[in-house]
């Protein structure tokens, strides 16, 4: 599958071969709820009622509005959710979403790719 804008063009979306749906932000972006709405009607979209892990990819996010941060609340088609950044700013903006907010489903940060991968894929892994 290809990926697919999502609404605002601030991100895409795809679901992969490895059975793992891949959001990815654009580097230096503002997001806003309605970013947010936009990009969780897609992953709905694409997984067609089924649930499935999730790799979000903030490309070095420069903020995200308290709407945004509210819009992670709402339950999507993701099963479990690697936020995945390379920066200070980003590790501080996901430990806020995650710690301060109720996640429809287990959130965790990861730096390394390689890492959030397998906690994706092997629920067992803590």
């Amino acid at each position: 599958m290809e990926p697919i804008a999502v609404d605002g063009g601030k991100g895409t979306v795809e679901l992969g071969a490895d059975g793992i749906i891949h959001l990815v932000w654009q580097p230096g972006i503002v997001l806003e709820g309605d970013d947010v709405h936009a990009a969780m009607a897609r992953v709905d979209e694409i997984s067609e009622g089924s649930e499935y892990p999730m790799l979000v990819d903030m490309g070095v996010t420069k903020a995200v509005t308290r709407q945004a941060k509210s819009a992670f609340q709402i339950p999507c088609a993701a099963s479990r959710i690697a936020l995945l950044g390379s920066s200070p700013v980003d590790r501080i903006i996901a430990n806020f979403t995650i710690e301060r907010q109720t996640l429809p489903c287990p959130t965790r940060f990861f730096t390394s790719r390689d890492e959030a991968l397998v906690w994706l894929l092997h629920p067992a892994v803590p």
